[in-house]
């Protein structure tokens, strides 16, 4: 059936901007076109941003944007541009710092009212179709009646998105020690906002935050801290048995709405999957609980059956909703359940707390009350033999999932979050040594240098065979970190490679040598009304603290002095801010850790060195490095030369800070000298 209206966005490479295709609203992509027109036209410019998993993006399209009233008023008075956040995070970080230095709560939808110059003057997120109508009449009346006020305002709000980063926060160059009381005190700060029930920090809605979870492994490995450890075992476990967790076909949805991880914001996002996977494994290596294997092996198996495309690409995310419906997918019905499963069905009810009347909003999203131990004991029944029955009641209510209507995909490709999840499978194949993961890791890893790369440059988006828009810092650092660990667990001198050409290329487009840190944008890309600096960690950790942390790996791996004081200085800088609100910096306090005790530096030499570095690598030592050759001479790595077999053996030298032990040949005395 052909569409009423269509406009601009049909052929565009996001899928979020190709759902407003057929909208009434004369939409137009963010380019020099659009922008040139409002200019043009003396018109004011709406920006409207979300992204295609966003559920209340769709409501308000579905209320305002499908309105040929309201549309007609966007048309007559407005240039309507729709931005998706995911493919331009750099649009989305000014106007989102616009509107909240309006005094105004930020989220998505976020629409923002701009002269014709793209100064914001006004803006908010979700607004019913009435309100926004009566917003839309007004603004324009406004801008036409009382234009100096409209650019007096504008220019006031330009004043606030031109301060640096730096400045506003007072970052400077006085912090040069890092102690183990700093990890405390870090500790201690975040302690005091803990939900020590269910997990997690104590609020809702409930977000995973795994940056904060990685920082807490790592400060109990230096201070020994067991409390910490406890949070991270109560927040991995509760979230793994939570509505958060899809406990039928894995992965985890976005966050959850209550505070007890129950009743989820059902997207499912791949930078949350990424990383979640890695602090499975992770917490996997401390603690070995079979739970934590579990999470990681269903999470990757629903990677590679619903978000990896035929190259090896990882696509962005599944939508909350189907049919229209938030959740629908997702939940089900007793009666649905017991049909399914027949005589094997109590249990399960029971196992995932499923009711006649439902647990939610009359259906049931699965969820887990109790250990697997725990719930075979109370059923007097063998824990394998329970385990084996879930495993198939999961196939068959998983088979009657995948004949509904599925929740929309976003099929576009991101480099930076291909690179958590990249990142993540290099961590579940050091904790497990699944064969799979290393593959699944490989492909991906070629997929990005064979299609979003050029040379040193990163794209950010690949759709349709095709990569259209520069990377940003976000890109460049967690690609680049990925790469790094690829070579630890390969020692494919191919991936150090590419990891430094990455870092080299940043320093060079995007590094502000005066401040001592990494501009978000290209220098060589479109410049926007202001240029920012990504600072603090969020539910994606900040690309700068990333970029600290690849930079000290790599001046170990490279003995590259630059790149550690480059390190060095941005860390020194942040150290202040981190102990004020560590909540805010977890992934700053996870580097500040390695400089509190130098990293190891381990290097492997012999016929299995990858092996034996697959044996290291399933112990938890976050600040390490390691580097490996079949023989002396084959690399020319700084670390590796003049190391060879020390009595015929395979040979393991640990240095650190350019000080090293005598070398060993077994693992079990190189442990000794590391940890």
């Amino acid at each position: 059936m052909p569409h009423k209206f269509t406009n601009r966005l049909k052929d565009s490479s996001s899928p979020y901007l190709q759902q407003h295709a057929h909208n009434p609203v004369d939409w137009r992509e963010w380019n020099n076109a659009s922008l040139s027109l409002a200019i043009e036209d003396d018109k004011p410019i709406i920006v409207s941003i979300g992204y295609s998993a966003c559920h209340w993006c769709h409501v308000m399209e579905h209320e305002s944007f499908e309105d040929e009233a309201i549309a007609n008023i966007m048309n007559t008075h407005f240039i309507c541009i729709k931005v998706d956040r995911e493919e331009r995070p750099d649009v989305d970080q000014v106007y989102m710092d616009a509107v909240q230095a309006m005094g105004l709560q930020g989220g998505w939808p976020l629409n923002v009212f701009l002269t014709p110059d793209q100064k914001p003057f006004y803006g908010g997120t979700y607004f019913p179709a009435n309100g926004w109508a009566k917003l839309l009449t007004q603004i324009a009346n406004v801008f036409k009646s009382q234009r100096d006020e409209v650019e007096k305002s504008a220019d006031g709000f330009m004043k606030t998105l031109g301060a640096s980063e730096v400045q506003k926060y007072g970052l400077t160059d006085a912090e040069n020690h890092f102690s183990q009381d700093d990890l405390t005190l870090m500790f201690d700060k975040l302690k005091s906002n803990f939900d020590v029930e269910k997990g997690g920090m104590n609020r809702a809605p409930k977000f995973p935050m795994p940056s904060i979870y990685a920082f807490l492994l790592r400060e109990n490995y230096i201070n020994k801290n067991e409390e910490g450890l406890d949070q991270v075992r109560l927040t991995l476990d509760q979230m793994a048995m939570g509505g958060l967790y899809d406990q039928i076909g894995g992965g985890f949805t976005r966050y959850s709405t209550d505070a007890n991880w129950f009743v989820p914001h059902f997207e499912k996002m791949l930078y949350d999957n990424g990383q979640l996977v890695s602090l499975y494994s992770e917490g996997y290596a401390v603690t070995k609980a079979p739970l934590y294997k579990e999470i990681v092996y269903q999470t990757i198996d629903w990677l590679q059956r619903e978000m990896t495309n035929a190259e090896g690409g990882f696509y962005a995310a599944l939508d909350a909703d189907s049919e229209g419906v938030e959740g629908k997918f997702y939940v089900w019905s007793l009666n649905e359940v017991s049909d399914l499963l027949g005589p094997d069905a109590a249990l399960i009810i029971d196992y995932y707390n499923i009711t006649p009347e439902g647990n939610w909003e009359a259906n049931n999203i699965p969820f887990r009350k109790e250990s697997d131990v725990d719930f075979a004991a109370r059923h007097q029944i063998d824990l394998e033999e329970f385990k084996d029955l879930v495993k198939i009641s999961d196939l068959k209510l998983l088979q009657a999932r995948s004949s509904r209507v599925r929740p929309g995909l976003d099929d576009k490709v991101l480099s930076g979050w291909n690179g958590l999840m990249l990142k993540g499978l290099i961590d579940a194949y050091a904790a497990f040594g699944e064969p799979l993961f290393l593959r699944m890791a490989e492909e991906n890893a070629v997929f990005l240098t064979s299609n979003m790369k050029e040379g040193s440059k990163l794209y950010r988006n690949y759709k349709n065979s095709k990569s259209s828009i520069d990377g940003y810092l976000e890109d460049y650092a967690a690609v680049a970190q990925a790469f790094i660990s690829l070579y630890q667990i390969t020692f494919d001198e191919k991936w150090l490679k590419e990891a430094k050409s990455l870092i080299d290329y940043t320093i060079d487009s995007f590094y502000d040598e005066e401040e001592g840190f990494f501009f978000f944008t290209d220098h060589n890309s479109e410049a926007l009304i202001a240029r920012k600096k990504e600072i603090f960690d969020n539910v994606i950790p900040s690309s700068n603290s990333i970029m600290a942390t690849n930079l000290y790996n790599l001046s170990l791996l490279l003995d590259n002095e630059s790149y550690r004081l480059k390190a060095v200085r941005m860390v020194q800088k942040v150290t202040k801010l981190v102990k004020t609100e560590p909540q805010y910096l977890t992934n700053w306090a996870s580097t500040i850790s390695n400089l509190v005790q130098p990293s190891a530096e381990v290097v492997i030499v012999g016929e299995n060195a990858q092996e034996e570095a697959k044996k290291l690598h399933q112990y938890f030592i976050p600040n390490k490095v390691v580097l490996g050759a079949k023989k002396e001479g084959q690399s020319a790595l700084p670390l590796l030369a003049n190391r060879g077999l020390v009595n015929g053996a395979t040979t393991f030298y640990v240095c650190r800070n350019k000080t090293c032990q005598l070398p060993v040949n077994s693992l079990e005395a190189a442990l000794k000298q590391i940890i």
